[in-house]
């Protein structure tokens, strides 16, 4: 018997506090649909002030807590503060990334470890604080964000470091979603194509966008509200058989 979500219930969003960014883009759709909402960003303060801002506009509990997610401790920390806060955890999104334009020759292992740290280590030390509740209830959904850039092999704003973790983020998910089935936990991946945020250089000018819709199949990019109608999907009640997935949301740029 698969159990029933509770009528109160958390979402934790990694990376979801910068102003134009899809984290906090997702923490508001998911609470405008009733989602009581956690919120871990390296910024303290600003973790805190969208939590208020979401608490306000929706009336759904929100906290907020930094920490840095390639950082073991901080994350747990962070969880331990927004748990006592919240109503059950029953998600968690892992949006929290570094971007990395570095030409592979030009890439140093500060560079390689910047990127490794917040792309694939956060997403593991995330997950691996959140699913030890999850597997506590017996109920679970987790989200992880890959990118187009892992499976096309770069071809984007970033390059190899970026799309070697965000790879590795596709086999973890696939993974974990085999591990923990049978606690009643899903786990799935989101793999946006270019989407219209800062984090691939700043704001895109209109030519720019233009250029990147070129490789698609749509005449557009993508915005934060398609990933995050997505993640929504794959956290609901109704995405319950869904696991172990990659749900490209790219306006066709890559096709099996």
């Amino acid at each position: 018997m698969v159990p029933a979500f509770p009528d109160s219930r958390s979402v934790i969003l990694t990376g979801a506090a910068s102003p134009r960014g899809i984290g906090r883009a997702t923490a508001h759709y998911l609470a405008e649909r009733g989602w009581s909402i956690g919120i871990i960003d390296i910024d303290d303060a600003a973790a805190k002030a969208v939590a208020q801002e979401i608490a306000e506009q929706y009336g759904v509990t929100a906290a907020g807590a930094g920490a840095n997610v390639a950082r073991e401790q901080e994350v747990r920390a962070a969880f331990d503060s927004l748990e006592a806060e919240l109503p059950q955890l029953v998600a968690l999104v892992n949006l929290a990334g570094v971007s990395s334009p570095v030409p592979y020759l030009e890439v140093t292992a500060e560079e390689w470890d910047r990127v490794m740290g917040v792309n694939m280590n956060g997403v593991h030390y995330a997950t691996r604080r959140a699913v030890e509740s999850m597997v506590g209830n017996g109920l679970g959904r987790v989200v992880n964000l890959s990118s187009v850039s892992a499976q096309r092999g770069g071809g984007t704003f970033s390059k190899t470091v970026y799309s070697a973790a965000k790879a590795g983020v596709i086999g973890f998910t696939r993974s974990v979603a085999r591990e923990l089935g049978g606690a009643g936990i899903t786990v799935n991946a989101v793999s946006p194509g270019p989407i219209d945020t800062d984090i691939m250089g700043g704001t895109l000018t209109e030519e720019r966008k233009t250029a990147m819709a070129a490789d698609g199949v749509l005449p557009r990019i993508g915005t934060p509200r398609d990933i995050a109608a997505a993640i929504s999907y794959l956290i609901s009640e109704d995405a319950g058989f869904v696991t172990g997935q990659t749900l490209n949301v790219d306006g066709g740029l890559y096709m099996h």
